[in-house]
């Protein structure tokens, strides 16, 4: 389980105070990152305005970030990553500072893991081939240096890794070296970048795939309630209903109706926590006529009916 106690540096700074204001999550799932260079860990909150979480940054850090939801940037102002849900990608805070904003009204979930220079020059070489251009800039020893790389789609199994590091599934003993195993793991998927013209190519055509099913996610996300047909998303997008189908399960590891079931299912739980709705009310809400169907949906789930599911929640 997760350590609840908030960082140390964070609490003799203005930030702690925000988080709390925030009604934020806060836990360190693994590590020390003054000590051992390296450290997982989890936030869950919802603002009411927009949130600078840029001065939880270490100084010439680089940190990973997993987004499971809430959409945030964060970049110098020439180079901005945009993080919505399902979406990982990292960014490196030099002596030019980063600008990153939560946005209010959103359920942010996410999983940070933050590497310091020393920790990456121990598993990686300089002039390393293939290497992100930050990440390259970061071992040489460029102390000015700040930006954010492009965010990817998590895959199916980036999106399990998740869940596991919240709950490891090895012996508490054998915990450092299982996180510092998948540290390393993360690295290998996102600090490198295709060298070859056939890599390039094939890089661009995942982008598109990628840009692709970020924008299935946005249309599904307003219109939860009334999402439009296969079809039709598919005009939009701009390619055939089974192309699209298909690219969006090799990408997420879902199907397109069990996303938008997974988003009406987010949406409810989130509607029931705020207490002033009913389940019938909840139900028509998030497009479900049938209030068998969406009681069954809801406990397949959540593992408890919707009735009784608030009463199942911590209080911030």
């Amino acid at each position: 389980m997760a350590n609840t106690a908030r960082k140390p540096d964070l609490l003799f700074s203005g930030e702690a105070a925000t988080w709390r204001a925030a009604g934020a999550t806060w836990g360190q799932l693994y590590g020390d990152f003054q000590r051992l260079g390296v450290s997982f860990e989890w936030h869950e909150f919802t603002v009411r305005e927009p949130f600078d979480w840029a001065r939880s940054f270490h100084p010439q850090s680089v940190e990973l970030c997993l987004n499971l939801s809430g959409v945030a940037e964060v970049g110098t102002g020439k180079d901005v990553a945009r993080y919505r849900e399902g979406t990982g990608g990292f960014y490196r805070q030099g002596s030019e500072p980063l600008r990153a904003v939560r946005l209010p009204g959103e359920a942010h979930r996410f999983i940070t893991v933050e590497l310091s220079p020393g920790f990456l020059s121990r598993h990686l070489g300089e002039g390393m081939a293939d290497l992100h251009p930050l990440i390259a800039s970061a071992l040489a020893g460029d102390v000015s240096r700040s930006g954010a790389a492009a965010v990817a789609v998590l895959n199916t199994r980036q999106r399990d890794l998740l869940g596991s590091l919240r709950q490891p599934p090895v012996l508490k003993s054998a915990q450092a070296l299982w996180f510092q195993a998948k540290a390393i793991e993360l690295m290998g998927e996102f600090f490198f970048r295709p060298g070859s013209r056939d890599e390039l190519f094939c890089h661009r055509q995942q982008r598109v795939a990628l840009d692709r099913v970020e924008a299935v996610q946005a249309i599904l996300r307003r219109n939860v309630a009334a999402a439009p047909s296969l079809e039709q998303i598919s005009r939009e997008v701009g390619c055939s209903p089974f192309y699209l189908s298909r690219t969006f399960s090799k990408e997420t590891g879902q199907t397109i109706p069990q996303y938008l079931r997974q988003l009406r299912m987010e949406k409810s739980a989130e509607l029931l926590r705020t207490g002033r709705y009913n389940v019938t009310e909840v139900a028509m809400e998030v497009g479900y006529s049938s209030l068998s169907h969406f009681s069954q949906t809801f406990h397949q789930t959540f593992g408890c009916c919707p009735g009784l599911y608030p009463m199942g929640m911590p209080k911030l």
